[in-house]
Parts: structure tokens; C-alpha cells; sequence
């Protein structure tokens, strides 16, 4: 007699989730994007939407909110994955956001333009009439992360509160808004940075360069390992150091951290992360070791 297997596993869960809000996503709202930097948690999401939409191409744009102070390893993989997907690739500024006055840019030793970015991205939503934005944020990265909803209301001035989030019943959405308001959506909520990892192993995923172990010149900061760039000064008590390290997660150059590391394989990162103590953005990201409030008070201006 033919024995059927019809266990789940705990990938295969998330996936569904995954693929359900996205093509709940495309059937109630008229203008979503996705938001695509290279990093592994919007290359995972990208992998959903081709399986979510499949044999059709993925039924919106690609965006990515662009410091100009980015990896460029990343830049490299964003284009070609997009080339690839034949999808369009919208990249929003943060350099134009400057020449406009939009934005100043910062000074001084610690300067980044991270925090820039929120404007750059809700001006790019209000010029594209984007109604719905997907994003790779997940509930396992820090606290203000975990109060956010999978359908997350924005207002009309693109601000973020706890307190006007709407309930989320089973797997039942509220899409309704009004115009100049929007949603954006987090189909990766529930997964860890270890699901993410195994997600890639078991699909074959490409990711960049850097998220491998290599030889990299570096200097400390703050206990971070950060990269030689055109983009830091650095302090004479600063010296750089050439290392083997790898990235955990990757941002803008100024404020994304390296960790010392061996491992040249996913599996080996697999066995990294298992035994760590400590999230990739609280690890590796100089802006991320604010307090929960602080988070709040950045999401409420609008921030990813």
C-alpha cells in the first residue's frame, strides 16, 4: 500500500504564510512594491514572490531606498537579480533627497545617512501613489519590531502608532484605506534570522559576496568592526586591521558592522548563528543599538 507523508515542517508553514499575504497583498491594494536592498531577509522575500505569482512575473516593482553609501557587492547583486526577474527597479535617492533640501546630510566623526532615509522613502511612495509596501522587517529583531502587525497602518504622513494598529484575527487582513494612506506589509513576521538561513540552504538561493567569510581591511568602533571606506573618517587611534570576517546583515557602509568569522558556506553560518546570543542588527548595526523607545519614536516618523 502506497504510504503518503503528509507532514508539514515549520519552513513549508512560514512559506504559505508568506505566499498567502503577498497574493492577499496584490488582490486588495491597486499599487504595491516590494522593497529590495540585496540583503538576505528582501532576497528571501523576493524568492516568495516568484513562488506566490509563478508562471506570471511578479505583479509589482522593486524599490530600493539608495544611501549611495552602500556595499558594493550589494549593488551589484540588486541589479542583476532585478535584470534576472525582469522586474522593474525603482530606486529612490537619498542623494536626491540632499540636492533637494529635502534632507541635510550629517557631519562628524559618526555621521551616516541611515536615518535619512525615511524621507526618501515616503517621498517615493507619495510620488508613486504606493498604496501597499512590502518589507523584510521581522518580529525577532528587536522589541519596537515585535509590536508591528504583518499589515502595519501608516497615515497620510507616512507615521506609525501601536495604539491605531488594527487586529489581526487568524489570518484575516484589514486593507481599507483612504487616499495618501498606506500599508506596509511584512510577510517575513514570524521568522527568525535561523529560519531565514535555513530557508536559503533549502532553496538554493544566491546571496551576496559579503555574507561569506573573507579577507576584508577593518577598524573598531564603538566594538564594531567596521569596513575602510571613502565614506568613514577615521580617527588616528582608529587603525585598520585586515581580518576574515563576514556580514550578518547588510545596510549603508557608515553604520553596518562586520563580525570575525570562518564560514564560507551557508551551513556554516547555519551553525554561527545557532549557538549566538545576539541578533544580527543588534550585533552588526550602529543604529539599531538604540533603546525600544528611541525605535518607536523613529517608526513613528516613518521609518522602515
Amino acid at each position: 500500500m502506497l504510504q503518503r507523508d503528509y507532514t508539514t515542517s515549520q519552513l513549508d508553514v512560514l512559506e504559505a504564510e508568506a505566499i498567502h499575504i503577498m497574493r492577499e497583498v496584490a488582490a486588495e491594494f491597486e499599487r504595491p512594491c516590494l522593497l529590495f536592498s540585496g540583503g538576505k531577509d528582501s532576497i528571501v522575500m523576493l524568492r516568495i514572490a516568484e513562488k506566490a505569482f509563478w508562471p506570471a512575473p511578479i505583479p509589482f516593482p522593486l524599490m530600493h531606498v539608495d544611501t549611495g553609501h552602500n556595499f558594493t557587492e550589494v549593488i551589484e547583486f540588486r541589479d542583476r537579480r532585478a535584470a534576472q526577474l525582469g522586474a522593474r527597479l525603482v530606486v529612490a535617492s537619498v542623494q536626491d533627497s540632499i540636492d533637494a533640501g529635502r534632507v541635510v546630510e550629517e557631519t562628524g566623526r559618526r555621521a551616516s545617512r541611515n536615518r535619512l532615509q525615511t524621507t526618501t522613502l515616503l517621498d517615493a511612495i507619495e510620488e508613486n501613489e504606493y498604496d501597499a509596501v512590502f518589507g523584510g522587517a521581522r518580529r525577532d529583531e528587536e522589541k519596537a519590531r515585535a509590536k508591528e502587525r504583518v499589515f502595519s497602518f501608516r497615515d497620510d504622513f507616512g507615521q506609525w502608532d501601536p495604539k491605531n494598529q488594527r487586529p489581526e484575527l487568524w489570518n484575516l487582513y484589514n486593507a481599507r484605506i483612504r487616499k495618501g494612506e498606506h500599508i506596509r506589509v511584512f510577510p517575513l513576521s514570524n521568522w527568525t534570522e535561523l529560519d531565514i538561513w535555513d530557508y536559503i540552504r533549502r532553496e538554493g538561493i544566491e546571496i551576496p559576496s559579503i555574507y561569506y567569510a573573507h579577507t576584508r581591511k577593518v577598524f573598531e568602533r564603538d566594538g564594531m568592526l567596521l569596513a575602510d571606506s571613502e565614506f568613514i573618517t577615521r580617527d588616528e587611534d582608529e587603525p585598520l586591521q585586515e581580518m576574515t570576517v563576514r556580514y550578518r546583515t547588510v545596510g549603508d557602509v557608515t553604520c553596518t558592522g562586520a563580525v570575525q568569522s570562518g564560514a564560507v558556506t551557508v551551513e556554516a553560518i547555519i551553525e554561527e548563528i545557532a549557538v549566538s546570543r545576539i541578533t544580527e542588527r543588534g550585533a552588526t548595526r550602529a543604529d539599531d543599538r538604540a533603546s525600544e523607545a528611541s525605535m518607536e519614536d523613529r517608526k513613528r516618523e516613518g521609518y522602515f
